[in-house]
């Protein structure tokens, strides 16, 4: 038993059962992946477990001083603003699911305020660094290893297309059209997008579908266009791993993991010329503003460049 689990078996019985509601909302109404909802629930008991402490015993009697005071108590323990924020959103999300389910006369959480928080962008690769990092990976392909062969695909397909690594994983065959050189993508909540990819990841795809997939194929493998040693569906502890190693193999290069890749392949794109709504989409970002931090990036990278260059900088 996890210790959300057990935290929640701790909670009045009212409490109990209603998050398990909440719960089942969130897997079978939102379609939320697994660590999303553990993550929400995670919050939520801690929520609960301070009305508790309170004297409450009933999501009616949720207020607006009891979510503030759950959060001053946090504040004072030192949690991040990052993360203060997000347990503020997911009081709000609560509550509101609350009211409109009227297991609550009001929504508590409405008024809510949450701390901004510190939007930090990790490093990102430059365009020559990238083109190391897969031109290491295709050096260890040369001997026409299957695994080489996908680890190659991979990181073409991640790099050209800024995907989740939980959205690469999820892939399956059908998913890639190559004659469009397209990828079908379900991203957060399911939501279904369509992005592009160039010919050099088009070229890695194909050859691992057509030459090396097959050898790691077993009959439990099903669609999966990325397969694991054993046959299974590619996990994302995996595509974490080899994109850490390959980046060592990148002299200078900073040590990122698949997100990184994502935020590089949104600032190159940036830096070529495309514009903020089409990156918006390539990401399936919900919102232009989270897009448009992208862009901070690629300025200071021009400030460096001009007070470098420029003899009156």
């Amino acid at each position: 038993m996890t210790a959300t689990a057990d935290s929640r078996d701790a909670l009045p019985e009212g409490f109990a059962r209603v998050l398990g509601d909440y719960e089942r909302h969130l897997v079978s109404e939102r379609d939320l992946a697994a660590h999303t909802v553990t993550a929400y629930l995670g919050d939520l008991v801690g929520l609960l477990d301070h009305a508790a402490r309170l004297g409450l015993h009933d999501v009616a009697d949720l207020d607006l001083r009891t979510l503030r005071s759950w959060l001053a108590k946090q504040q004072t323990m030192g949690l991040s603003r990052t993360t203060l924020a997000r347990r503020a959103t997911a009081a709000r999300v609560f509550t509101g699911w609350l009211a409109r389910t009227e297991r609550a006369p009001t929504d508590a959480g409405s008024a809510l305020g949450s701390p901004k928080p510190h939007h930090t962008l990790p490093s990102v690769l430059r365009v020559d660094e990238a083109n190391e990092l897969i031109a290491a990976a295709a050096a260890l392909a040369d001997d026409g290893s299957p695994i080489g062969v996908r680890d190659v695909a991979m990181l073409e397909l991640l790099y050209a297309t800024g995907m989740r690594v939980g959205e690469l994983c999820g892939l399956d065959v059908d998913d890639v059209d190559r004659d469009r050189n397209v990828v079908r993508v379900f991203g957060k909540g399911r939501k279904e997008r369509t992005v592009p990819f160039g010919h050099p990841a088009a070229a890695a795809i194909d050859r691992w579908v057509r030459t090396a997939r097959t050898d790691l194929a077993r009959p439990g493998s099903g669609a999966a266009l990325f397969l694991g040693a054993r046959g299974a569906r590619i996990d994302q502890r995996a595509v974490r791993t080899l994109v850490h190693r390959r980046l060592a193999d990148v002299p200078g290069a900073p040590d990122l993991g698949p997100h990184g890749l994502r935020h590089t392949a949104a600032t190159h794109l940036l830096e070529g010329g495309a514009d903020l709504r089409s990156v918006q989409e390539v990401l399936g970002h919900a919102s232009l503003a989270t897009t448009q931090r992208y862009t901070h990036v690629t300025t200071d990278r021009l400030r460096r460049a001009y007070q470098q260059a420029h003899p009156r900088a």
